[in-house]
């Protein structure tokens, strides 16, 4: 009975490259005391992973050195020594990147498969879609009428801020993405009322063109000229919510930051970054409220899958490049 877990050997520099990790085979652990083994159905690799395989102090610890990484994972309970768990039973937990794990009974939640399909809860019923609806509603003060731009929009968190903000009375959304491809996505089938390819020209310019009457909110994914142009089309008293800057994730020097801060001086311009992690008392009204709507098929949602254990990294990989539409998952 072999377990295979993906390890972090040294920390990248730069763009990760696979020598960094390494695929090793360990055998199949034993659940403790309050703990149970979960056989790991399928994974989530997130841009934030990127952060914890660097020494850096930041708001999570490093992943350590010839250690098993962790990430977000759904999947079926195969022994129980925690109350309240029976075999059988399916869960989302924090033991990624491998095929078994044990955890603590205390940190995995149940889910269940009749409600909706096991990888929602990882991507638009779980942290991703949770954080679409905190960091828009609450830390982007989004107010029926607002104008709101997304950058990464057809990205898991993205494609849902969007979604969101039109449910919610925006008087116009606005996406960005890399592919003409990724732009139809966001205008035919979900809802934008406009979207545009940042491959294809300077990001102001194609933003002034989509909202020539400018922005309330924008929800940065991105980071780097997305977040300059934002600040040129931001409106008086508009907000703008740091979720990521996956633009910078890789760079070896210090990203410069925009050059036109001072608007915010004569617009009133705000300006937070916010964790998912500080917003989970919205849990159970995030739930009620995005669940009616996925069940409505009022929001719509992509998934992007890779198969196996083995190609977990290349699947993370694929994340940093844009290659997802919608989460991606890998299945086991």
């Amino acid at each position: 009975m072999i377990n295979r877990e993906w390890h972090l050997l040294s920390r990248p520099v730069g763009w990760p490259k696979p020598e960094d990790f390494a695929l090793v085979e360990t055998g199949i652990p034993q659940p403790g005391e309050g703990q149970v083994l979960v056989r790991n159905e399928y994974l989530s690799v997130d841009p934030y992973m990127r952060g914890r395989m660097s020494a850096a102090k930041s708001y999570a610890a490093p992943y350590e050195l010839g250690r098993p990484m962790q990430g977000g994972a759904v999947g079926e309970v195969v022994a129980s020594e925690a109350d309240g768990f029976a075999v059988g039973d399916h869960v989302l937990h924090f033991g990624g990147w491998r095929e078994y794990a044990a955890v603590n009974g205390s940190s995995a939640v149940r889910v269940d498969p009749a409600a909706a399909p096991l990888p929602a809860y990882l991507g638009v019923l779980g942290m991703t879609g949770l954080t679409a609806y905190a960091g828009l509603l609450r830390t982007a003060s989004f107010k029926e009428g607002d104008a709101v731009f997304v950058s990464g929009a057809a990205g898991a968190v993205g494609g849902q801020v969007g979604q969101i903000a039109r449910l919610k009375g925006a008087s116009r959304v606005i996406g960005s993405a890399g592919s003409d491809e990724k732009v139809r996505l966001l205008t035919e089938e979900y809802g934008f009322d406009a979207a545009f390819n940042y491959k294809s020209g300077p990001v102001a310019e194609q933003l002034r063109a989509a909202a020539p009457d400018g922005i309330d909110v924008y929800f940065d994914n991105v980071g780097g000229e997305h977040l300059e142009a934002a600040i040129g089309s931001l409106n008086l008293g508009g907000r703008i919510a740091i979720c990521g800057m996956i633009s910078v994730y890789n760079n070896t020097e210090p990203a410069p930051g925009p050059k036109n801060l001072a608007r915010l001086i004569q617009t009133r311009g705000r300006i937070e970054g916010f964790l998912v992690g500080d917003h989970y008392d919205l849990q159970p009204e995030f739930v009620r409220e995005v669940g009616a709507w996925v069940r409505s098929g009022e929001l719509k949602y992509r998934e992007t899958f890779v198969e196996g254990i083995e190609n977990t990294l290349e699947a993370f990989l694929g994340v940093l490049r844009g290659d997802n539409t919608g989460k991606m998952i890998v299945k086991l």
